[in-house]
């Protein structure tokens, strides 16, 4: 009868980050941290799908609503990657993502910018100017999560 093991439960079953997700519980019941997303954002829809979702895949999420906050929270908390959206106030967004990446403590995070613009848009020109990782539309982030976040964290 001896120690009791972690379980894991049915909540896993058939997701696509099924070993990540066991990994993320596993270290949860061993005082390892889950990696951390750094979620800008002022849109309940999709935003708060968003944070379910990754905290599904084994993420803890701090949430902001302030782009002027960005650099700071980034610093404090030290995110794996970032996530914001650029509406409504995209060029406030934008500023923000370059801030971060001009940042020497904060340059190596990547940043997967979302927003429902044409990819011809000048608000796409912007996040990338500005040093976005990945620039993806709102409905395709919730359909393909895990593949953006690979994307992103790959190391170049």
């Amino acid at each position: 009868m001896g120690t009791s093991r972690p379980t894991f439960g049915p909540r896993f079953a058939g997701c696509a980050h099924c070993g990540f997700a066991i990994f993320a519980r596993f270290g949860q019941a061993f005082g390892m941290t889950q990696p951390l997303a750094l979620f800008l954002y002022e849109k309940l829809l999709p935003g708060g799908q968003l944070v379910n979702r990754l905290q599904d895949l084994g993420y803890r999420v701090h949430s902001l609503s302030d782009p002027r906050k960005l650099v700071d929270s980034a610093e404090q908390h030290k995110p794996l990657l970032v996530i914001a959206d650029l509406e409504p106030h995209h060029q406030r967004v934008c500023d923000a993502i370059a801030q971060l990446k001009s940042n020497q403590a904060t340059a190596h995070i990547p940043v997967i910018a979302l927003t429902n613009t044409d990819p011809t848009s000048t608000v796409h020109a912007a996040a990338r100017s500005a040093g976005a990782t990945l620039i993806v539309g709102d409905t395709a982030i919730l359909a393909h999560l895990s593949l953006f976040l690979d994307q992103a964290l790959q190391v170049e």
